[in-house]
């Protein structure tokens, strides 16, 4: 019988996941149990994926403002400390921002504008045009961002990240000073000590730092790369794709968990005689079109995933073969010449003329975006992902 559906998503309940829970069992377990209520196959080739904070939780992978002060002491003393390009977000930033102030006590805070790395805005743009403000060379204190700009609230959560910062920042005793500069260099003219709290752009940040002149630098994914009195850490990014977890703890980026992804195929494959893929994702990477803003507040899309899940899709544009090269057939002979082309297709498509307009973009953050956008990143309860079907085309 011909299959009518190709790719399907399911998200999957699963039960609150607590430190020290075996969540490659609880992955396990989940999936049988709604393949048997919910009457669906596993497959080879199959996906699975488990959101990173589930992981993290089973990990225990925590760590407290004291933790965070501790190790930032350790680095910076109490010198004066540039924390430079930070995001614009309390799940992200306010723990670590208060650690920061808190191993210091001084801060140099330095905001790009007119938003962030990933689009929050701390004004329009089209502001800065009536300003005659040039964000690419004016350096503004913080008496003047408010001469110009006045008092605004991000369109989304509300707050004035610039007053919700320095009100952090004060709450533990640390003095402040505010400036706005898209240009790195600006932070040494305040402190030769620096703190790169920008994400995907980091390496570049820390790159023209360090050519300029900057004394002690380090970067988010510096701080937390081991443990701290028994504290949580990742080894690879540190600070970098923590959340919130309390009002004086960060839940960290889950941390070695490559053998979990790897543990769970086998676990499947034990019991069903099936490969599946199996992935660990985090932020999907997708921008909103109406506020601009990019999904993508992890370093990366997936820490950990299965080698069937490396590369990138291999696609034909269907409707590119339709309307050229077997334009002049119509009917089930368009059908049987498009699907005898995609199965002769080569091994990579990505430069042919009939794989224009498909994604080129790697397989771990297509899936991922698809993940994040189905579990969301409320109270859906369903941290697990199930997808059939991913790998088919019209030849299936």
């Amino acid at each position: 019988m011909e299959r009518a559906v190709g790719t399907v998503v399911r998200g999957l309940r699963a039960p609150i996941i607590n430190k020290g829970d075996d969540i490659e069992q609880i992955v396990v377990d989940t999936l049988l149990n709604a393949s048997k209520i919910e009457g669906f196959s596993i497959e080879d080739g199959d996906i699975i994926t488990i959101t990173e904070s589930v992981v993290a939780r089973a990990q225990g992978n925590y760590a407290t403002v004291n933790d965070i002060a501790i190790d930032i002491n350790e680095k910076f003393g109490k010198e004066a400390v540039g924390v430079v390009f930070p995001i614009l977000s309390r799940n992200r930033f306010s723990v670590c921002l208060r650690g920061i102030a808190k191993g210091t006590g001084n801060v140099v805070l330095m905001l790009s504008y007119p938003s962030d790395e990933v689009g929050n805005q701390l004004i329009d743009i089209d502001e800065i045009d009536s300003e005659g403000i040039n964000p690419w060379t004016d350096v503004l204190t913080e008496t003047e961002f408010r001469q110009h700009f006045g008092y605004s609230r991000h369109p989304f959560t509300g707050v004035d990240y610039i007053e919700y910062y320095k009100e952090l920042i004060q709450s533990e005793g640390a003095a402040y000073k505010i400036i706005f500069s898209n240009n790195p260099r600006t932070i040494l003219n305040y402190t030769k000590n620096v703190l790169v709290c920008d994400i995907h752009s980091r390496q570049r940040t820390k790159n023209i730092l360090i050519k300029s002149g900057a004394i002690k630098l380090f970067g988010l994914d510096d701080i937390l790369v081991q443990p701290i009195n028994g504290s949580g850490f990742n080894e690879i990014y540190g600070l970098l794709g923590s959340n919130k977890a309390t009002e004086d703890s960060i839940k960290l980026f889950p941390n070695n968990s490559q053998p979990v992804v790897e543990g769970i195929q086998e676990k499947i494959k034990k019991i069903t005689g099936k490969i599946v893929e199996v992935m660990i994702y985090g932020d999907g990477a997708f921008k909103d079109p109406l506020r601009k803003i990019w999904e993508l507040a992890d370093p990366v899309v997936s820490p950990a995933y299965t080698a069937g899940l490396k590369g990138t899709p291999n696609e034909i544009k269907l409707k590119y073969l339709a309307d050229n090269n077997f334009s002049h057939l119509s009917g089930e002979e368009q059908k049987k010449a498009i699907a005898q082309f995609i199965k002769n297709k080569e091994t990579d498509s990505v430069d042919k003329m009939e794989a224009q307009g498909t994604t080129p973009r790697r397989l771990t953050d297509l899936i991922g975006s698809l993940s994040d956008l189905t579990s969301g990143s409320g109270d859906k309860g369903t941290p697990i992902i199930y997808i059939k079907g991913y790998f088919d085309n019209y030849t299936k």
